[in-house]
């Protein structure tokens, strides 16, 4: 294994550079796709050894696919290390500290749209790539950074790369993309630091409640009109509309978890871990993120009708977002929303869907692989398993590869992690820096 040395200068400044691109792909018809050309071009000029020692293919518009050739013709499969290149769009009415796609470095962070979500997990990997081929290193095995343009509106980039691999016949031997990160207190009754890597994604369906009324005049309203027949179907479609569920890697982390806790909560955790059933009700009564880990959730997000304040709307809908548990299926999950609406006046259309991926193992070379990472970047930090409550692009991978691991190595304090999606958004520099020297240590640790 190389010397672990410090990053080069600037990782900072390089982040800020690629802030200041307006990546934002959700609103590809209002910016064009200059700022992702440009995201191109500058990685190109940031990093020239990557651009110089491996081949990159474009798939589609907005994917970048990195082939490294590793040593080992022969080994079983390579590893695919993955992020996105876009952000999500910002509230002009939100009060950021500093502009969002400013960059803006002070006080050892920083600051900006895509800080964390998710140009800093991906200047990390692009890091260790360029500093380790300074020194000469060539990996292993095969090394292909797999980077998407649209993962925020559920593009084709990432699909369409993991289709060509596939169709090329290669299975990788591991798959690292965003997900979870180094956090403090990952459960409300468990301190200290973990390393929380996502095993397992949860499906997302998007579904349009609709209906139909008489329109008329709003001063003789019938009984039901088509926004209160809509919205009760919303109503009934409340937190307890799918029960709790605890997968097995709820159940590997909090085995994991009581192995470290001091206290009556490691004989808790313990018992939580090895009873699933009373995991998912104390999860369920607890909300928020612990009941998102254990059971479906329904989430109504957008709904319209109606043209003018007096005027009763003909028609009426609403958006309801669902994030579908690990084992249960989107067919059962619309036949449940349908079960619990009990109005056939309301129709449910399915909007798009996406399975809930496969578990990946804990007890595997591959998990210990990222321990292994771990020990050198963030000492005394354990790899614990979790279940990821969002969507990725590595759930395109997990159909057909085995092991298949969300985790971004960078240090999130609970305000830090709020910030996703959210105001200031931003990342420390320090937490760059070890980013960096856990993809370092992943690929030399690679077998």
């Amino acid at each position: 294994m190389a010397d672990v040395t410090e990053p080069r200068p600037g990782i900072a400044e390089r982040l800020s550079q690629m802030i200041q691109l307006p990546t934002v792909s959700a609103e590809l018809d209002e910016r064009g796709t200059e700022p992702f050309e440009a995201f191109v071009g500058l990685i190109a000029d940031l990093y020239p050894l990557v651009h110089e020692h491996l081949t990159l293919e474009r798939h589609t518009d907005f994917g970048l696919l990195f082939h490294w050739s590793g040593r080992d013709a022969g080994a079983d499969g390579p590893v695919v290390l993955m992020a996105h290149y876009d952000v999500v769009p910002v509230d002009e009415s939100d009060p950021w500290t500093h502009p969002p796609f400013a960059g803006v470095i002070a006080d050892g962070v920083v600051y900006g749209r895509g800080a964390l979500d998710d140009k800093g997990p991906l200047i990390v990997v692009l890091e260790a790539v360029e500093n380790l081929l300074a020194e000469g290193f060539i990996p292993a095995r095969d090394v292909y950074l797999s980077f998407g343009g649209n993962e925020e509106t559920f593009g084709r980039a990432a699909e369409e790369i993991a289709r060509v691999l596939r169709e090329r016949g290669i299975v990788p031997w591991l798959v690292v993309d965003e997900g979870g990160a180094v956090v403090e207190a990952p459960l409300p009754f468990v301190s200290g630091r973990a390393a929380m890597i996502g095993v397992g994604e949860k499906g997302i369906m998007t579904l349009t409640l609709s209906a139909r009324g008489e329109g008329g005049h709003a001063s003789a309203p019938p009984s039901l009109t088509a926004v209160r027949r809509v919205a009760r179907a919303v109503d009934r479609l409340g937190p307890r509309t799918f029960r709790p569920r605890p997968s097995d890697a709820i159940g590997r982390m909090l085995s994991q978890l009581g192995a470290q806790t001091p206290g009556p909560a490691r004989h808790l955790l313990r018992l939580l871990g090895s009873a699933p059933l009373l995991t998912g009700q104390l999860f369920a009564a607890l909300g928020g993120e612990p009941a998102a880990l254990v059971r479906t959730t329904v989430a109504p997000t957008m709904q319209s009708g109606g043209t003018a304040a007096n005027v009763l709307p003909s028609q009426a809908s609403a958006t309801v977002n669902l994030r579908i548990a690990l084992g249960e299926t989107t067919q059962q999950t619309v036949l449940r929303v349908r079960r619990r609406i009990r109005d056939p006046l309301v129709t449910v259309r399915v909007e798009e869907a996406s399975e809930p991926s496969p578990e990946s193992a804990t007890d595997n070379a591959q998990f210990a692989v990222l321990a292994d990472a771990l020990a050198v970047s963030h000492p005394g930090v354990p790899a614990v398993p979790y279940v990821m409550m969002a969507a990725t692009d590595s759930r395109h991978f997990h159909r057909f590869a085995p092991a298949v691991y969300r985790f971004a190595p960078l240090d999130m304090s609970n305000a830090q992690r709020a910030s996703i999606h959210g105001v200031d958004e931003n990342v420390e520099i320090a937490a760059l820096e070890r980013g960096e020297r856990f993809h370092r240590a992943l690929l030399e640790k690679l077998g």
